[in-house]
């Protein structure tokens, strides 16, 4: 599976404006899925009033569009509004019509943003090209026991908007969990500054099984493209069988 990291400077509250960057960007890209960064269509904000759009709004719809105009896997965080709740709302939109989605678990207090969203409670594991992905969203990359599936997924999916100050624990947690589930994991963070003038310096990055760094966007608007091959890890997990002395974790 080739999956492509886009990496790009996201404007507020600009949807049609970011979506138009993600297609010039992917103008001559080919791949079989594309990680988009966390409310990728209007930048990261802890107002969800607004900039929440409905369950199947535009920028799912968008999503869906091209994943099925370019027979690929699309995914990405938007902001949603459903039965009086706000969702900080993974999308994973594939090009046989089905779209899944993963509501953010772990929302980040430090910016308020537990004021406004509803936490999710489960994780989704989606299967596409024979690769088990478990898809999660930015500050879930802290807590190890939501994103550990040790021999259950193939590649773990952080979208995230993460704070160019904050660098360093991002670069650290994303090998770490590759390490400890034993699986790929891709990361996607943004560019440029939010609405408050936080900066993010990118370095949406992929690690493999062993924790090793296959790519890096570094601090350019860029894609980067990763070949995942699920079979590696799963040979690698039979032969050094450590999922197998993994403590068992129960999550309330």
């Amino acid at each position: 599976m080739k999956v492509a990291l886009v990496q790009f400077d996201t404007l507020h509250c600009a949807p049609q404006a970011n979506i138009a960057t993600i297609e010039q960007l992917l103008a001559e890209v080919e791949c079989d899925l594309v990680v988009l960064p966390e409310m990728f269509s209007t930048g990261y904000n802890t107002n969800a009033e607004a900039i929440a759009e409905e369950n199947y709004g535009p920028t799912r719809r968008w999503m869906e569009s091209y994943a099925a105009e370019h027979n690929c896997g699309v995914v990405g965080s938007v902001a949603v509004r459903e039965r009086g709740e706000y969702r900080n709302r993974l999308y994973v939109c594939l090009p046989d019509g089905t779209t899944c989605h993963y509501d953010k678990r772990h929302l980040f207090t430090f910016a308020g943003e537990d004021k406004s969203f509803s936490a999710g409670k489960e994780r989704i594991v989606v299967e596409w090209m024979g690769v088990r992905i478990l898809p999660l969203v930015c500050y879930d990359l802290r807590f190890p026991a939501w994103s550990y599936l040790p021999g259950a997924v193939d590649l773990i999916i952080y979208s995230a908007a993460w704070p160019a100050g904050r660098i360093g624990a991002w670069q650290t947690l994303l090998p770490a969990r590759a390490i400890e589930n034993q699986a790929w994991v891709v990361g996607v963070n943004r560019l440029g500054n939010d609405l408050h003038n936080t900066p993010h310096s990118g370095h949406s990055a992929a690690y493999d099984y062993l924790g090793h760094k296959v790519a890096d966007c570094n601090e350019v608007q860029r894609v980067e493209v990763v070949e995942i091959d699920p079979e590696k890890c799963r040979i690698f997990r039979e032969k050094f069988r450590a999922w197998q002395d993994a403590d068992q974790i129960t999550i309330k």
